[in-house]
C-alpha cells in the first residue's frame, strides 16, 4: 500500500471514531464526570424526582386497588367479601 492509501484509510477510521464519540455524547459524559459538584446535584435532583414519582404512583395504585376491593365487597361474595372487607377496614383505619 502506498502512503496516501494508508493516510486515507486512517482518516476514514478517525472520522468514523469521531462520529461514534459525538453521537454517544462521550465528551459530555467526560466533562460531567470531571465536575463532581454538578454530578452530585444532578444525581440529587434525579433522586428527588424519582422519589416523588414513586410516591405518587404508589398512592394512585393503592387508591385504585382500595376502590376495586370496595366494589368486590358490595357483591357480597361470602369468603372473599369478608376477607376484602377486613383489608379495606385496615386501610381506612390507618388513614
Amino acid at each position: 500500500m502506498s502512503k496516501k492509501k494508508i493516510v486515507k484509510e486512517l482518516n476514514r477510521k478517525l472520522d468514523n471514531i469521531n462520529y461514534i464519540l459525538s453521537k454517544n455524547h462521550v465528551l459530555d459524559l467526560v466533562e460531567l464526570l470531571g465536575n463532581r459538584k454538578e454530578l452530585f446535584f444532578r444525581n440529587l435532583w434525579s433522586g428527588v424526582a424519582k422519589g416523588i414519582g414513586i410516591g405518587i404512583g404508589v398512592t394512585v395504585i393503592t387508591a385504585i386497588l382500595v376502590i376495586l376491593l370496595q366494589k368486590i365487597v358490595t357483591l357480597n361474595i361470602p369468603v372473599i367479601g369478608e376477607y376484602i372487607a377486613d383489608i379495606v377496614d385496615i386501610v381506612e383505619r390507618s388513614r
